[in-house]
């Protein structure tokens, strides 16, 4: 079982660096898409909290 994680996990960096050197601009794009998603839900939680302190 431990052998195929790290087989798996080889396989995900690989195809991570053969897309990040592939299409660099699209990379940089779903990163950023990937940051803004993750700054929205953060947005959302704080909202939340104060929504309920309210």
């Amino acid at each position: 079982m431990a052998q195929a994680k790290k087989i798996a996990l080889y396989a995900v960096i690989i195809f991570a660096a053969y897309t990040i050197i592939h299409s660099p601009a699209r990379s940089a794009e779903l990163v950023q898409i990937g940051f803004e998603g993750i700054s929205d839900a953060a947005k959302s939680v704080g909202e939340f909290m104060t929504q309920l302190i309210n």
